[in-house]
């Protein structure tokens, strides 16, 4: 036996011997950043995510081959600046493997160069912005939740086909805001249709809209459509409630502005509204069933819109991770599972855009009807598969 020979085989023989005398290697933890609005107009609607998430993972599990997911959670405060710098943080700190938010679409545009160049896969569990899905796409991001084009643009169309000619827009002076209000405007007078009046109040500090809401009532539209949420979007009802003009002026909107988190607050205002959503509580399905399910038991009450963006994101997260072994070592693979998940969810089939990595979803047309008692919505239509095109996304 060469020297050589001895060598190696004595090494062999001390590595085989640790590995039966050395206890095995926990697996390292696989770390989610959840970037959302803990505070701020914003702040329920972050808590709602981050509780369905977490809620998502006790339903699809929370450790996968060994691996124990856990969350490390940053307040945006809606703010794009501090969320680009709670970004940086769960990036280069905490060296989390993925990240899931945010709310907002400033935040979102904020942050997304940094997302990119750091090659970190990235859940949008609501933000909307259009550009991230087009000019700005990325094959770091898919999203779970819609782009703002997604939900409002069909509706144009779909008002007209109602026998409205005439609208006038209303949402808070903000990216999503205007975004929203253009997509509508563009879907709506392409059908036919002419927008008579837009508004765009403060989206912080807004108390009284009753002057918007005079103007309104003097141009006499067919209809009033708007985009609100969270606590702006509780304000506003409650003002259109008292001001009364509801008999001769419907509204109408993106989904939002009557969520089943708010919408108790929100009075009398809230009967007859017919909204556009991604999701609608009375959707009847089995999963949609075993959500609420989880989701009463958890917190006494039913989930939310927002609240299925993040149990579907917690599902996506899971079965990519399943898909890879628990092994994200190598992050385009990680990635690339991501985008390839399926499934039957709360809303129906979910799946992401080979192109742009945006979810195709139905878009749900629902009236809130008042049933002994209590103003709920009901699904009134179905806009069925709808998917954003890809303009300028080249990932």
């Amino acid at each position: 036996m060469t020297k050589m020979r001895s060598i190696k085989s004595i090494a062999i023989a001390t590595a085989l011997c640790a590995s039966v005398a050395a206890p095995a290697q926990a697996a390292e933890d696989f770390k989610v950043g959840l970037i959302l609005p803990f505070s701020g107009v914003y702040g329920g609607l972050g808590g709602e995510i981050a509780r369905a998430f977490e809620l998502g993972l006790e339903v699809f599990g929370g450790e996968v081959n060994g691996r124990k997911i856990v969350l490390v959670k940053e307040d945006t405060e809606g703010k794009p600046n501090t969320g680009l710098a709670k970004t940086k943080k769960l990036i280069h700190s905490d060296k989390v493997d993925v990240l899931v938010g945010p709310v907002s679409s400033g935040v979102l545009a904020a942050m997304r160069d940094t997302v990119h160049n750091s090659q970190t896969p990235f859940v949008i569990a609501n933000a909307g912005h259009d550009g991230i899905s087009g000019s700005k796409c990325s094959p770091w991001f898919v999203r779970t939740s819609f782009s703002n084009r997604q939900i409002v643009r069909p509706m144009g169309q779909w008002m007209y086909d109602q026998g409205h000619r005439n609208i006038y827009l209303m949402a808070p002076d903000y990216a999503a805001g205007h975004q929203m209000m253009g997509h509508f405007k563009a879907g709506f007078e392409a059908a036919g249709g002419k927008i008579i009046g837009e508004e765009y109040p403060p989206l912080q500090g807004t108390k009284d809209y009753a002057p918007y809401l005079a103007k309104v009532k003097a141009a006499k539209p067919d209809a009033l459509f708007v985009f609100f949420a969270g606590g702006a979007a509780i304000q506003f009802v409650k003002s259109f409630g008292d001001f009364n003009i509801g008999k001769d002026i419907p509204l109408t909107g993106a989904g939002w502005l009557t969520s089943p988190l708010y919408i108790k607050k929100q009075g009398e205002g809230a009967n007859n509204i017919i909204g556009s959503a991604n999701y609608v509580t009375t959707i009847d399905n089995a999963a949609n069933k075993q959500f609420h399910a989880a989701f009463k038991a958890k917190h006494d009450r039913g989930g939310s819109e927002f609240g299925v963006q993040g149990y579907d994101s917690a599902r996506v997260i899971v079965e990519a991770l399943q898909a890879v072994s628990g092994n994200t070592s190598d992050k385009a693979a990680f990635m690339e599972a991501i985008r390839n998940v399926s499934f039957d969810g709360p809303r129906g089939k979910l799946r992401f855009d080979p192109i742009n990595g945006n979810i195709i979803q139905h878009i749900y047309v629902y009236k809130n009807v008042k049933k002994e008692g209590v103003i709920g919505p009901e699904v009134y239509d179905i806009i069925k598969d709808v998917k954003v095109p890809s303009d300028g996304c080249n990932s």
